[in-house]
């Protein structure tokens, strides 16, 4: 992928963050002061889109033990994690060891296929207009 830099692409993805990229579940906490909030699952599989890699999943948990729910992120090629959403949680929530989990067959179905869709199509027009015409989509 013609990249710029990924200086260009987190750049561009955290422009296409919105309410409508949000996972419904935290849209309550999401705001143009914590635009990462309920962006990771979205973010995750765009970047495999873009940059290829696997997928981490790990539970975060709050400052009391209790369950807070998951987080998603990439590793990419010779292990190098790259996560563009961790600002999104409070100092007292832990972000446990991550798994591998499987990328989903079908992304235009399930609980997040509309937000998915939505930061998908914005990046890539994002980037087409900065000179990317490479980007599938």
């Amino acid at each position: 992928m013609p990249l710029g830099s990924l200086a260009e692409l987190e750049d561009v993805i955290r422009a296409s963050w919105s309410e409508q990229t949000c996972d419904p579940v935290d849209l309550a906490t999401w705001s143009r002061a914590n635009p990462a909030s309920g962006q990771c699952a979205a973010t995750a599989l765009v970047v495999q889109d873009l940059l290829g890699g696997e997928l981490l999943i790990a539970e975060v948990h709050n400052a009391d033990g209790s369950r807070q729910g998951v987080h998603y992120w990439n590793r990419l090629g010779e292990g190098v994690e790259l996560d563009l959403t961790r600002e999104q949680f409070t100092r007292g929530e832990v972000i446990h060891a991550p798994t591998t989990v499987a990328r989903p067959a079908d992304t235009s179905v399930g609980r997040l296929a509309r937000q998915y869709d939505a930061l998908a199509t914005a990046v890539r027009a994002a980037l087409r207009q900065n000179g990317n015409p490479g980007i599938e989509g």
